[in-house]
């Protein structure tokens, strides 16, 4: 049993990977009991900082567990952002940009920088390696509705292409592919809001870079008509709430994270990203994306609330063809103990050129989402998805195959390989959840012309509504379904 972790001055979060058959875990801190839980994460709080400390986790009947030594770090030195010399607002009318970034620089390594209670109005910000941002309860902070207040533009990576974009309310890291990490061990955390210019940010930068290309787009309306929709080339532009380029070791805990004018948290050629007891809100954003890993190794979601206006967890790797190119695939990723209360589900794809492989999902509640768990793509991506396993879930329809949507750009030269994916102990509702609820196919399997869909088992699943199961250029198939 491999036994996860992360510490702060007072808290000790641990996680581990379900086994196949659950388990009532008793939690012991330095040999005595501190708790239970049937789930595989566990929070230790009300600890003393630079403390020693024996966890053990282990089943009630004595089997295979797991024990760590830690210790917990030392209190952090705190730079509150309205103490002197910031005097920061927080009044949520003042544009605290300035005030906070300079506090943001001035933070030493191991350092906190804390955000009161208040409202801190903002465009963007740039943490650096080796700090935490806090949010206190009651602290907002608060993005700026103006597309000013978001530049320069930086090198980021938006539906699976690298280009300028605007900022992000908070961004992290250089992007840079042939490289590895250049900010690392940043946490993010507290019970405060992190919340974005939304939609009204979002629909002024598409009117904006609207202008800016008129004559592109006007040259190009042939190329333009094959996209999604009119403002698809002028909506990749958009920044996102978090993003983080390159980046390693960073965690994001405790917050509401909310309206960014794109995707949410968006994690590009990184590492190790871990986000836990967060609520994400983004209802009526156009690409209003949760949790995006992209091109990313070891990232892991667990005890998330979504509302979403997209996919609230989206794994990507690129586009073709820049993504074939590129080739650096999404693996290692872990998602659990989430629930979707609006949005799409959790789905990986469509942009996974790079190719994506070993993602494990389990205990998570999707009942309230349109498609549950889906993997896409078109049959222009190439790339690959693998070794996918989704357990003890409950979703509206099991969905793969290829989508409508997002398909300009060149083709690859061979379709996508799709394989080795195994459904096991769902409940599948045939009920989906978009403005309102409609019946949908319970499972939909679909390969792609000259690549069929390979290796799929679907065991011990109940369906209990839905209009059946369609599957087209698929093999090697294995159903144990029931109804009830």
């Amino acid at each position: 049993m491999n036994l996860f972790h992360y510490t702060d001055p007072d808290t000790v979060c641990l996680w581990w990977e379900k086994p196949e058959t659950g388990a009532l875990w008793e939690i012991l801190l330095n040999g005595e009991k501190a708790g239970q839980t049937e789930k595989t994460h566990f929070l230790l709080r009300d600890l003393t900082p630079d403390t020693g400390y024996e966890i053990q986790v282990r089943p009630p009947d004595g089997g295979p567990g797991a024990r760590l030594h830690l210790r917990t770090p030392a209190a952090r030195p705190r730079i509150v952002v309205t103490d002197g010399p910031y005097f920061a607002k927080g009044d949520g009318e003042s544009l605290d940009t300035a005030a906070l970034q300079r506090a943001i620089d001035d933070c030493p390594p191991g350092g906190s920088v804390v955000l009161p209670a208040g409202t801190f109005r903002s465009g963007a910000l740039r943490l650096h390696s080796h700090m935490e941002l806090y949010l206190e309860a009651g602290a907002t902070l608060l993005g700026s509705q103006r597309p000013e207040d978001y530049l320069p533009r930086i090198w980021s990576r938006f539906e699976g292409r690298e280009m300028l974009c605007c900022q992000s309310l908070l961004n992290l890291g250089t992007l840079d592919h042939s490289t590895g990490p250049s900010c690392r061990d940043v946490v993010i955390r507290g019970s405060g809001v992190i919340q974005g210019g939304g939609y009204e940010l979002a629909w002024a930068t598409i009117e904006q870079e609207r202008q800016r290309l008129k004559d592109y787009l006007d040259a190009n309306a042939a190329y333009i008509a094959t996209c999604e929709n009119a403002d698809t080339i002028p909506g990749r532009v958009r920044g996102r709430l978090i993003n983080m380029s390159n980046c390693q070791n960073v965690r994001i805990s405790g917050l509401t994270l909310a309206q960014g004018p794109s995707w949410n948290v968006h994690m590009i050629y990184s590492d190790n990203i871990v986000t836990d007891h967060c609520t994400f809100r983004s209802q009526g954003i156009w690409n209003g994306d949760g949790w995006d890993p992209d091109s990313s190794e070891n990232c892991t979601i667990f005890s998330c609330l979504f509302y979403t206006g997209d996919d609230s967890v989206a794994i990507k790797s690129g586009k073709n063809p820049e993504g074939n190119v590129i080739g650096r695939p999404t693996r290692r990723i872990r998602v659990f103990d989430c629930r979707c209360a609006f949005g799409h589900g959790l789905c990986i794809g469509s942009e996974m050129s790079g190719g994506v492989e070993d993602v494990k999902i389990w205990d998570c509640d999707l009942e309230n989402s349109m498609v549950g768990i889906q993997i896409k793509g078109t049959r222009k991506r190439g790339g690959y998805v693998r070794d996918i396993t989704v357990r003890d879930c409950v979703v509206p329809c099991i969905l793969v195959g290829s989508v409508g949507y997002n398909d300009d750009g060149e083709g690859a030269p061979e379709p996508p390989v799709f394989r080795d994916f195994r459904y096991a102990h769902l409940r599948i509702t045939g009920r989906s959840l978009d403005r309102d609820w409609s019946e949908c196919p319970a499972v939909e399997l679909h390969g792609f012309a000259g690549s069929p869909l390979r290796n799929v088992s679907l065991e011990d699943v109940t369906v209990t509504g839905g209009t059946g199961i369609r599957m087209s250029r698929c093999e090697n198939v294995t159903i144990e379904m029931r109804a009830e």
